[in-house]
């Protein structure tokens, strides 16, 4: 087990780049996206929004999909990304719970779920991407706050941590890709 994960793509988390991680090792490539190439995607949205914001000299910190000193991206840019290379993003209703994906689907590239987090002793409230993808017939939690991804034993297990995800205000997409190519 110790020599097939050295060979999965697992990037740690640098301030709150968690999206761009998460997309990183979700395509299990260092550097499929960049810092660059999300604040470009964001700049973009901001751009084909109808109803841009105001300037404003916070402006120039705080953008509508992104915090350009810190990082962390929102959605908008996650589906962009994604949606940029061919990829369909399905938010799963979690009233259903985790037994209504299908873990065995071809067309399901990964899972990246949004989870909420408190750091620096409860006082800093924010939210983390982490990608789930099965790599040669095993799945893996992928978050780049692990010292190393996690292995599932298998779909049941899978299935418990999405449950636990759902159940504690996380958010889970499935990502899919274009069935017509």
């Amino acid at each position: 087990m110790a020599s097939e994960q050295n060979q999965i793509c697992h990037e740690k988390q640098r301030l709150q780049f968690c999206l761009l991680h998460s997309l990183n090792n979700l395509f299990q490539q260092k550097d499929a996206f960049t810092r660059a190439t999300l604040n470009s995607i964001a700049e973009r949205l901001v751009l084909d929004d109808p109803e841009k914001e105001i300037w404003t000299p916070f402006s120039l910190v705080f953008k509508p999909h992104h915090n350009s000193v810190t990082g962390n991206y929102d959605i908008n840019v996650l589906i962009a990304a994604l949606e940029g290379r061919g990829k369909t993003v399905i938010w799963h209703d979690g009233r259903n719970g985790a037994s209504a994906i299908d873990l065995n689907d071809g067309l399901l590239m990964g899972i990246v779920v949004n989870v909420p987090v408190r750091r620096y002793g409860g006082l800093w409230k924010s939210r983390h991407w982490i990608a789930v993808r099965k790599i040669d017939g095993v799945w893996y939690n992928l978050d780049s706050d692990l010292q190393a991804p996690h292995c599932f034993k298998d779909c049941g297990e899978v299935r418990e941590f999405l449950n636990f995800i759902i159940n504690h205000d996380g958010q889970v997409l499935l990502v899919k890709n274009d069935n017509t190519q």
